[in-house]
């Protein structure tokens, strides 16, 4: 009688233990979203002649605000855009330079996400053409 009841309780203990490891999280409905931009891409910029940013393909790392932990890393899709669940909370983004030391280089900036939102920001890398 022992045995069986040692038994039922191992198997009501592995079936807990299954069923919970199953289980997800709840969707994040706060995040970040947004584009990657590039500029300039003129190499003399001339008044009443355009020459707006360009979409950009990058890596970004994202801080926690004292930038003691990295809580994620995701890289665009093609044209530059993004959505990262993050839950509420202070960020620090940082995006990765794609050669270290030379151009385009990164621009970095802080975010707040508040509950419940995606905040939209945009990402800038300075091409350096003058």
């Amino acid at each position: 009688m022992k045995t069986f009841t040692i038994f039922l309780l191992l198997t009501a203990v592995a079936t807990l233990w299954l069923a919970c490891r199953g289980q997800q999280a709840p969707p994040l409905t706060s995040g970040i979203e947004g584009q990657v931009l590039i500029g300039p891409t003129c190499p003399v910029l001339r008044e009443g002649t355009p020459c707006p940013d360009q979409p950009y393909q990058a890596t970004i790392a994202v801080w926690n605000a004292e930038r003691t932990e990295m809580v994620r890393t995701f890289t665009t899709d093609e044209d530059g855009r993004f959505r990262l669940p993050l839950a509420p909370g202070e960020y620090y983004i940082d995006p990765q330079p794609p050669n270290p030391g030379a151009p385009p280089t990164p621009i970095t900036q802080t975010v707040t996400v508040p509950p419940d939102r995606f905040v939209q920001i945009t990402i800038e890398y300075d091409s350096g053409i003058r």
